[in-house]
């Protein structure tokens, strides 16, 4: 497994997120109201706003661009709009965060 670590915890605010750059894709990761982390490909699968600047609440994040609702845990579009995006482990230990990148396209930078 290919455990790539991508800071702390506290880089991240609340209801907050970050964005972890690949040669693949961009991947959001996301820190909610209590201090869960998530992550997914930072690309809306409607018109592909950036979902790193959308609004986070609960476990859900709302693109900035159209208000389409995306879980942050299962990627998938809420409600009745329809798509999904990719989502990634994360490991938390003590604050370090380290995301899972297992395909070849988004390591080839390293």
């Amino acid at each position: 497994m290919n455990w790539k670590a991508i800071g702390h915890i506290d880089d991240i605010p609340l209801r907050g997120a970050r964005c972890v750059k690949t040669p693949g894709m961009n991947i959001a990761v996301f820190r909610t109201s209590e201090n869960e982390v998530f992550a997914i490909e930072n690309r809306c699968p409607h018109k592909a706003g950036p979902l790193s600047e959308g609004i986070v609440h609960g476990k859900s994040v709302t693109c900035p661009l159209h208000n389409w609702v995306i879980s942050l845990e299962s990627g998938m579009a809420q409600g009745a709009d329809e798509g999904e995006v990719r989502t990634f482990e994360l490991r938390n230990d003590n604050g370090t965060l380290s995301i899972l990148l297992d395909h070849p396209m988004m390591v080839a930078a390293e």
